[in-house]
């Protein structure tokens, strides 16, 4: 089985990235709205829903 490098290892999926680490930000810090984009074509938007849900929208760029 091939190792992965330790920046392989450690990479995760956009999805991944905006569903943990955006959404535990929005909520430590009680946001109402938040746009985020990496710079490489990844957006992101979270609303606080009146239930006080989380919808999260994002798009991801994948180049081949």
């Amino acid at each position: 089985m091939e190792e992965l490098k330790p920046e392989e290892a450690r990479k995760i999926s956009w999805a991944g990235f905006v569903e943990t680490t955006i959404v535990n930000f929005f909520v430590a810090n009680e946001l109402e709205k938040l746009s985020v984009e990496d710079g490489r074509g990844n957006k992101a938007k979270l609303a606080r829903q009146k239930d006080n849900g989380i919808k999260v929208e994002y798009t991801s760029t994948t180049l081949l």
